[in-house]
């Protein structure tokens, strides 16, 4: 079509339309409209496998929150992350506080102690809290609030440690402060265990994952209906079926679909090539890195899962382990902490993924024939400790 592409594969990029997210999206809209600004959304953990949409969340937050008159800073988890934050803060408050003088980072210290420290010329004296105490009372004639979104949260970060240390004291002086955090449920669960930031376990935790068919229909069809195009019965089934539920996955079918349609009505034709090229770049882009990052258990766990059509049970998946329930509950826990297992309840769990339980079974298949098995069944092979 020769409109531009409404949909937004890109990362970070926030779409038109977010599917099955507007209940989560309606409560921060009413906790950041409120004056008194005592809501706990307001210190709000998203939880999520890479490609549901956990980046585009915080940008609309960020964007909603703007608007709502909150001074806001959005970073990445990083080395930097606390200086970045002071001067994204500067840049939303131009027009409200103060300039800042030529800042310089002086020096750094990582460890019990994390410090940030600034030459004598710069504008911030202090350390890190005593800096945004001076921004809060500088914002007190306008009544503005601040808002960190802070991404891809990791377990080993000490600045992250730092600013939820100081946050905790905000909420507690009654500053008004809002942090919105995102990150792999792996991470996550190692920050959350830290008695250092304990306080992270009393945030609320949102988990971002699969959305119902209903709603990835209805976000297709809005999409498409902004931009005057439509699409036909035949190949919106195919869509929802290709996407899985998967936000990503969304974006990516939408975009491609949008670029093999000659007209402005999509058909089952262009929706297959589309779907094609879609799944083509989902298995380099998300299921290409994951994979890499499992370990020998956690592919057997997975590998075991390969003859259930649909979800498995534990003790199906155990019994081809050739392992005890308890011993393949690790790997099961290790999955689901990394967003590729997911817990349908009853017992029974699936591959959150689209399309990995092929990758995983195709790479088998590289894998046997490497070895020249090719009648060898992974699943009878019991784990031991050394496939951790």
């Amino acid at each position: 079509m020769e409109a531009p592409n409404p949909f937004t594969p890109s990362f970070g990029r926030i779409p038109p339309h977010f599917a099955g997210r507007t209940s989560f999206l309606t409560s921060m809209t009413k906790a950041l409209a409120d004056e008194r600004r005592t809501s706990p959304d307001l210190a709000t953990m998203l939880i999520g496998p890479r490609g549901t949409g956990k980046t585009a969340l915080l940008g609309s937050i960020g964007q909603e929150a703007a608007a709502h008159g909150w001074i806001v800073a959005q970073v990445t988890a990083s080395d930097g992350m606390l200086v970045d934050v002071i001067e994204r803060l500067q840049e939303s408050a131009a027009d409200l506080v103060e300039p800042p003088l030529s800042t310089h980072l002086k020096s750094v210290t990582v460890g019990t102690n994390f410090s940030v420290e600034f030459d004598k010329s710069s504008a911030y004296r202090g350390n890190w809290r005593t800096q945004m105490n001076s921004l809060f009372e500088q914002l007190k004639p306008y009544d503005s609030g601040i808002l960190i979104t802070v991404d891809e949260v990791q377990g080993n970060c000490a600045e992250l440690e730092t600013l939820t240390q100081a946050f905790q004291h905000f909420l507690t002086e009654g500053k008004p402060a809002a942090l919105i955090m995102a990150g792999l449920p792996s991470e996550v669960s190692a920050i959350v265990s830290s008695k250092v930031v304990s306080f992270l376990r009393r945030a609320r935790h949102r988990h971002i994952g699969r959305i119902r068919d209903a709603d990835v229909e209805v976000t297709l069809r809005k999409t498409l209906a902004d931009e005057g195009a439509s699409i036909d019965d035949d190949a919106m089934s195919e869509a929802v079926a290709a996407i899985d539920g998967f936000p990503y996955m969304l974006q990516l079918v939408g975009y491609w679909m949008w670029e093999e349609a000659p007209a402005s009505s999509i058909t089952l034709e262009d929706a297959q090539r589309g779907i094609r090229l879609a799944s083509d770049e989902l298995r380099d882009s998300v299921l290409a890195t994951t994979y890499p990052e499992l370990s020998k258990g956690d592919l057997r766990f997975l590998e075991a899962m390969l003859p259930d059509e649909g979800p498995s049970t534990l003790a199906d998946v155990s019994q081809r382990m050739g392992v005890q329930s308890n011993y393949a509950s690790k790997y099961k826990k290790r999955l689901m902490e990394a967003g590729v297992l997911g817990d349908i309840g009853q017992g029974r769990y699936t591959v959150e993924l689209p399309g990995f339980k092929e990758y995983v079974r195709d790479n088998l298949a590289q894998r046997l024939d490497a070895e020249e098995a090719p009648s060898r069944t992974r699943w009878n092979s019991p784990v031991t400790p050394k496939d951790k």
